[in-house]
């Protein structure tokens, strides 16, 4: 048994220490492209010094290979140690730390391993020679993705402080890997995001690129699309589903528009804009833009049918408008995109306010370069928002036979 003048308690730790400590790990983490590896290792050292443990390690789940892995420790073992743990099947059960944490879910201490009915990682026990254990989950999500774990050589329980404190190191090592989770996120959305852009990036490589990504005016195509229903199919649907149908109909829309040389400006939510004729040149632009929404059309249509065997009632509506914009690169130093703005910008999104489930709507204009090879029929005056006169709107039937 252990003497209280052997016990180095948390509570001997200035509260400065572990202020200073916590707010290491918070700088560590705010840093732009951190790295996890470092972060975790700060979070390891700080909490082996200041619980005053003798080893300290950090587990993160692997989820290629299923398993938990060591990526960050601090203190001496044995080589056999590692050799052990390297090879060591980590499963829910009594019988060791990690094991036994998988299953509770929650923070437990072994006070004495030697003493504990349930323990049965004998070899680990012995390479490592610990006596007090202590693990706690770092829980994301309602997930354990990884586990803190500490251990004395010596028999001294763990007090509520000290434990309460590893709790707190083991949230600080769950934010690094949920805002390692979102950079990654973000970065692989950007990366597909920008196939739907191609031609505004090789501009950055052309004669003449930068003048245009600085800002000019050419007459464009303009489209939007907007899903009918999203609203009360996002508040009942499992948000997992509703990322997996935008991610659907997201790819669909903008595959299209790049395929036929249109150029993707954003997504938003429900809602895309797209337009044709710029940064690259597209022939009779016009016809191309109507023909890409009757494709849309058709490849929506053929998703909604299977989302309605799963009960989501989802409908498109688009609306096209041709004119003058001014285009080039908007936003801010680290987060550029390459936009168009302009009435016609407007009017094109107006149309896909106003138009109904399947419905694609065009304007005047744009009917009258298109209406030799695509079927349209006249729609009602429309009363748009930002328009003092109702405006002259067309639907689109389909392709000319």
């Amino acid at each position: 048994m252990h003497q209280d003048s052997e016990r180095p308690a948390t509570e001997g730790a200035a509260p400065e220490e572990v202020l200073a400590a916590i707010g290491d790990v918070m700088r560590a983490i705010s840093r732009p492209g951190f790295d996890l590896g470092d972060v975790l290792q700060t979070i390891i050292r700080s909490a082996v010094a200041l619980a005053r443990v003798d080893f300290g390690n950090v587990l993160r789940y692997d989820e290629e290979a299923g398993v938990y892995r060591v990526i960050a420790y601090h203190g001496d073992v044995k080589q056999g140690y590692w050799d052990i743990v390297k090879e060591f099947p980590y499963r829910p059960d009594r019988g060791s730390m990690i094991g036994r944490v998988l299953i509770e879910r929650r923070a437990v201490h072994i006070p004495d391993v030697l003493d504990d009915p349930e323990y049965t990682a004998w070899e680990l026990q012995k390479a490592g020679g610990y006596r007090t254990l202590l693990g706690v989950p770092l829980m994301s999500n309602n997930e354990v993705v990884g586990l803190v774990v500490v251990w004395r050589h010596r028999l001294q329980p763990f007090t509520d402080h000290e434990i309460s404190l590893m709790t707190t190191f083991a949230d600080q090592a769950v934010l690094a890997i949920d805002n390692l989770r979102l950079v990654q996120t973000v970065e692989r959305q950007r990366s597909e995001l920008a196939r739907f852009a191609p031609q505004a990036a090789a501009l950055l490589s052309r004669d003449g690129g930068e003048e245009m990504l600085a800002g000019h005016r050419r007459e464009i195509t303009a489209m939007f699309a907007d899903l009918r229903g999203f609203t009360s199919f996002a508040e009942s649907a499992e948000p997992e589903e509703v990322l997996g149908v935008l991610r659907e109909y997201h790819a669909a829309v903008g595959e299209t528009v790049v395929r036929n040389g249109g150029t993707v400006e954003h997504f938003a939510g429900d809602g895309l804009m797209a337009f044709f004729n710029d940064p690259e040149l597209v022939s009779e632009h016009q016809l191309v833009a109507v023909h890409s929404a009757l494709e849309i059309r058709e490849r929506f249509e053929a998703m909604a049918a299977g989302w309605r065997k799963r009960g989501y009632d989802l409908g498109l509506g688009i609306g096209l408008a041709v004119g003058f914009a001014s285009l080039g690169r908007i936003g801010f130093d680290g987060r550029f995109d390459y936009g168009a703005v302009g009435n016609v910008v407007i009017l094109a999104s107006r149309l896909s306010d106003a138009a109904a489930p399947s419905e694609i709507l065009i304007s005047q204009r744009v009917n009258a370069f298109v209406e030799e090879t695509v079927t349209t029929e006249a729609a009602s005056e429309l009363s748009l928002k930002g328009f003092s006169k109702p405006v002259p709107a067309f639907r689109v039937v389909g392709r000319v036979v």
